[in-house]
Parts: C-alpha cells; sequence; structure tokens
C-alpha cells in the first residue's frame, strides 16, 4: 500500500460532453456530431463570448484534440494536467456502455433497440403485472412525451411507456397517480422480462414527473436507473475485495447495479453532485470515487440545448475550482464523459463521440499529452495499477505517463 502513488481517485463522469470524431459514428446515426465543439461554436456566434472553462482551460481541454480546437476555449500556456481523448469501443452508445467500459468491462454484445415500439408479448405482461393500460410505446423525446401523453395519464392512470434511439425501456408517471414506491416496483419487474436471452436491453428508467397539465409537466430528481447487471467484475468490484473504499456519486450507482460500491450518495442536479463530491473530498477515504453528472445529457442534451448546456459546463467548471483547490497531492482527479450528446445535432440521441481524457493531482508538473486512447478501459486499469490490484486485462494503464 505504501508504494501506491494516489491515496484516492476521483472519476467525474460529465455525461455526454463527446469531442467529436468517432471513427464508427456513421453506424450510429451520428455523422459529423461533436458536442463541446459545437457547443463552444454556438456559444461564440450566439451569445456573442466564449464558454468560460478556466479551470479546465488549465488542465488542458483546449488540446485534447490536436489541430482541431474548440471555438474560444484556449490551449494557453502549458497546461497543468494530462490530457486527450479515448474511443468508446462498447457495441452500445448509452450510458451503460460508457461507464462499465471505463470499469473495463466494455460491451462486446449487442443489445436490442425497439425503433417500431416493443412488442405486444412484452407490454402485455407489463400490463397484467402492473394493473394498468399502456400509451405511447414508440421512441420520443422524455419532454415531448409529457406534452403528448402526461394528461391522458393524469386521467387515466395509464403508464407512458416509450424509448429512445438507445437500448432502453422508459416508463413514465405522475408523482400524484402513480406513487414512487408502485412505479419502482413496475420498473424493477420490468427489468426482469429485458435480462435476455430473447430480449436484451441496456437499461429501464424510471421517470416520475410532476404539474398540472402539458404546460408545467416537469421531471423529477426522483428518476431511477436499472441496468442490466454487469456480465462480469468491474474495477469497483476488484478494488472493493481488495479492501479499499468505493463510493458512487450519481447513476454510476444504478449503471453497475450497485456491485462493488461500499457507500453511494444520489444526485438529484449536477449541483447536488458536486455537494457530494465536496463532502467526500473533505473526508479522509481510500479507493475510488466514481461520479456522474447527469444534467447536461438528460436535461439539456436530449433537449437540443446548448444554451443551457454551456451553462451548466460552466457552472461545472466554477465548481471544479473548489475541488481542485481542497486536494492533496496524493489526490488524483480524471474526468471524462461516456458518450455525447451533441445539442445542436438532428434528433434527440446520443451521438457517438470520442471523449474528452483530464487528468490532474497536484503533485504532477503537467504538460503531459495522453494522445488518442484506443478504450476508455484505460481509466480502469490505470486505476487498478496505481492500488496495486489484478484486473481482468483489459485497457493499459497509462499511470507512469502523469508526471
Amino acid at each position: 500500500m505504501a508504494s501506491q502513488k494516489y491515496r484516492r481517485i476521483l472519476t467525474i463522469v460529465i455525461d455526454s460532453i463527446g469531442v467529436g470524431d468517432a471513427p464508427d459514428a456513421d453506424k450510429y446515426n451520428s455523422d459529423g456530431a461533436d458536442t463541446l465543439g459545437h457547443m463552444a461554436q454556438w456559444w461564440v456566434d450566439n451569445q456573442g463570448r466564449p464558454l468560460a472553462l478556466p479551470n479546465m482551460e488549465r488542465l488542458g481541454l483546449g488540446r485534447v484534440r490536436p489541430g482541431k480546437p474548440f471555438a474560444g476555449v484556449s490551449a494557453g500556456t502549458e497546461p497543468a494536467g494530462g490530457f486527450g481523448r479515448m474511443r468508446i469501443i462498447s457495441l452500445g452508445n448509452d450510458s451503460l456502455d460508457g461507464h462499465w467500459e471505463m470499469m473495463c468491462l466494455p460491451t462486446r454484445f449487442e443489445v436490442d433497440y425497439f425503433p417500431q415500439g416493443f412488442p405486444d408479448e412484452l407490454l402485455d405482461k407489463l400490463r397484467a403485472f402492473s394493473g394498468r393500460d399502456i400509451v405511447c410505446n414508440k421512441p420520443y423525446s422524455g419532454t415531448e412525451v409529457l406534452k403528448d401523453y402526461g394528461e391522458h395519464q393524469l386521467a387515466t392512470g395509464d403508464l407512458i411507456v416509450y424509448t429512445s434511439g438507445d437500448s432502453v425501456l422508459q416508463i413514465a408517471a405522475h408523482e400524484d397517480v402513480i406513487p414512487l414506491e408502485e412505479l419502482y416496483r413496475i420498473c424493477e419487474y420490468a427489468r426482469t422480462l429485458i435480462n435476455g436471452p430473447e430480449i436484451t436491453m441496456g437499461r429501464v428508467i424510471a421517470r416520475p414527473y410532476v404539474g398540472t397539465c402539458a404546460a408545467d409537466f416537469t421531471r423529477t430528481a426522483n428518476r431511477h436507473d436499472y441496468g442490466l447487471t454487469p456480465t462480469g467484475p468491474t474495477v469497483v468490484d476488484f478494488l472493493r475485495d481488495a479492501g479499499l473504499d468505493t463510493i458512487a456519486v450519481g447513476k454510476t450507482y444504478d449503471l453497475l447495479c450497485g456491485n462493488g460500491f461500499s457507500e453511494s450518495h444520489h444526485n438529484e442536479s449536477n449541483s447536488d453532485g458536486m455537494d457530494h463530491v465536496d463532502e467526500v473530498m473533505a473526508r479522509d477515504w481510500h479507493g475510488l470515487c466514481f461520479t456522474n453528472l447527469v444534467d447536461f445529457d438528460a436535461v439539456y442534451g436530449h433537449r437540443r440545448d446548448p444554451l443551457g448546456d454551456g451553462l451548466a459546463l460552466e457552472d461545472f467548471d466554477r465548481r471544479l475550482g473548489g475541488v481542485m483547490d481542497a486536494m492533496r497531492d496524493d489526490d488524483l482527479l480524471i474526468i471524462t464523459a461516456d458518450h455525447g450528446n451533441d445539442p445542436t445535432y438532428r434528433g434527440t440521441d446520443h451521438t457517438r463521440e470520442l471523449v474528452p481524457l483530464l487528468a490532474w493531482s497536484p503533485s504532477m508538473r503537467g504538460g503531459v499529452d495522453l494522445g488518442l486512447r484506443p478504450t476508455a478501459s484505460d481509466i480502469g486499469a490505470t486505476i487498478l495499477e496505481n492500488f496495486g490490484v489484478p484486473g481482468n486485462g483489459e485497457g493499459t494503464s497509462f499511470l507512469s505517463e502523469l508526471q
């Protein structure tokens, strides 16, 4: 243990903030998507100023993709940290795939998608279990589905079942019509229907909402994700089995079905998530804190809102400064994303992109070009090497490059 380079590793996933140019984007209907690049350009063109991201610029954000800068994001002087990009090799393009891959479990199996809606045999089982009818049953924007079906649901108590371009089954319900406990129970049952072998899907998502009519329906923070059970051990399991602390902040807990975590914190919002990060980092622990900030994706990316997405990124950058100021010499910070969700792109689905990689410790000299990593599992391999814990052979550690 004494030889470990870092005692605490904080990994923050800024959900969906891709950096464009994924080589297989065409397979995911994402040609030309570039979440951060297009968002940065939109701000220059429409807000008359660049995004204000001084802390991530300090870490090297402006240098993560050589030869293709982000509008208004400074490459500046020598960065204080390590910087680069990673390719997601998993066959899916959802949060589950990206997070599993970071933890050395890339998804190499196909999951099912339902662009024409779910089959009757699945819906009939949901009807029988819940005692409720079902409406919608097609790909839909999560906010538009409330405008179009929320009043019907409020009047009838029917379940709003819908999907997206991802492998996901979503159930929306008004909290005053279907109590959270009932919605969660229905979603837990739905999860059992899509674990294979006939149908295998990445996630079931409970989508509770409140409001009185289509004009004011609002999704609440009581969302809950029910992920496919990991098909093998992840970095979190390996660390926990070695006696290290494993802390989840946000939906990282749900995406790994809680496997291996010794502690978890539910996020109400990005701001609430950063409050949890501040609380965790103020304590003494030894191991990994794996954090997801989902608002970039759920609140802004899917709604194609570059203004809100940019404001959220600026707010994260401000909060990041406080985290960095409080970090110890034997702490390591890693910032990345799980996929893209270009707020200027067509449709409302995730976009297949490369993701950023920033790594920093107060003890680093900085200026480390980590290049283009062939898989996001390189993060997990780095974490395992730091703690001297054997893994499963996925990924290549960049620990020795962090000088």
